[in-house]
């Protein structure tokens, strides 16, 4: 099964670690990430851009409206993604547990779901 692990960052944690904590942080998620790699259990890996340069967009009463940031209101931000092989959601959230962004902020850990299925439920 395929898990989604989304990685959601508050800055004014980060930004409050002592100097090169955040940087041994990336380093220590490198190295996992390559050991997950070799095991072929990461699939894919990405960081986003700061969600100060993101646009939200919606169509409301056939009306779209583009705005600037993140929809959400919080201080967790989505930060990026691990698209993680796993048996159970049991041993993806084990997996996950070992990033370091939980320490500042949270990782959600989701089922992907299979599109095939989902096309052949809506008749595609």
């Amino acid at each position: 099964m395929q898990f989604l692990a989304l990685i959601y960052n508050d800055d004014s944690l980060l930004e409050a670690l002592p100097e090169g904590e955040a940087d041994t942080m990336m380093r220590n998620c490198f190295a996992h990430a390559d050991q997950l790699r070799a095991r072929g259990q990461l699939l894919d890996s990405q960081q986003l851009e700061a969600a100060s340069a993101a646009r939200t967009v919606r169509i409301r009463n056939g009306r779209t409206t583009v705005v600037d940031g993140p929809f959400a209101e919080t201080k967790e931000i989505l930060g990026g993604f691990n698209l993680i092989e796993a048996d159970s959601l049991e041993q993806a959230v084990e997996i996950a547990s070992r990033f370091p962004w939980a320490s500042t902020g949270s990782v959600e850990v989701r089922a992907v779901r299979d599109l095939d299925a989902v096309r052949r439920q809506v008749g595609v």
